[in-house]
């Protein structure tokens, strides 16, 4: 069987292209910038309902900790910070980046336990969901990015465990690196926001 070729048509081959993101950075940016939006959402909703009421915070509901919280949010923004170290060993020798990674774990659990002391201290106040609009904001709002730390800490444990068994990618960490920047980033604008 014979095969026509025009003389006219010329076949390149291409050569294989390499993204300007790895496609799990870039999945990873794309849910952020979807999870912004939904923050930024509950944000401007809580502003405007605190900035037509009479009395802040509503009468017979405690005000939130901002100073105790501050801790916290150190204890984060140094989680964050320990991550940055991460890469920068990781880059460079992967064996040093597990201190690091253990660190920025410890770090992100102990704002995990310490805001759960919160919590439960303001519904010992009084403060629950069902209690004001302080309330409904504060626990959707707090517990939304409680849920993010929970799964960010997941994506740390699992970047780690394959850190230590040499499968980690760097684009593998990347992609955990969007994620964790993302949780700790909001929680200063959310804290600033809500606890004032």
């Amino acid at each position: 069987m014979a095969t026509y070729r025009s003389p006219h048509i010329q076949v390149v081959a291409e050569a294989p292209r390499t993204p300007l993101v790895p496609n799990g950075v870039m999945g990873m940016l794309i849910f952020v910038f979807t999870e912004l939006m939904l923050f930024g959402g509950f944000l401007s909703a809580f502003i405007i309902i605190r900035s037509g009421a009479v009395v802040w915070p509503p009468p017979g509901q405690p005000a939130l900790p901002f100073e105790q919280t501050a801790f916290n949010t150190a204890l984060l923004l140094l989680s964050g910070v320990m991550l940055f170290v991460t890469r920068r060993r990781f880059d460079r020798d992967r064996a040093s980046a597990r201190t690091p990674m253990w660190i920025a774990m410890g770090l992100a659990a102990a704002f995990v336990v310490l805001q759960g002391r919160e919590w439960v201290a303001l519904l010992s106040q009084g403060l629950t969901l069902t209690s004001s609009s302080l309330g409904s904001f504060f626990f959707m709002v707090i517990g939304l990015h409680a849920i993010h730390v929970m799964v960010a800490l997941g994506l740390l444990a699992r970047s780690h465990w394959r850190l230590r068994r040499g499968w980690l990618a760097s684009s593998q960490l990347g992609t955990t690196e969007v994620f964790w920047y993302f949780v700790v980033g909001v929680w200063p604008v959310v804290w600033l926001v809500m606890y004032q």
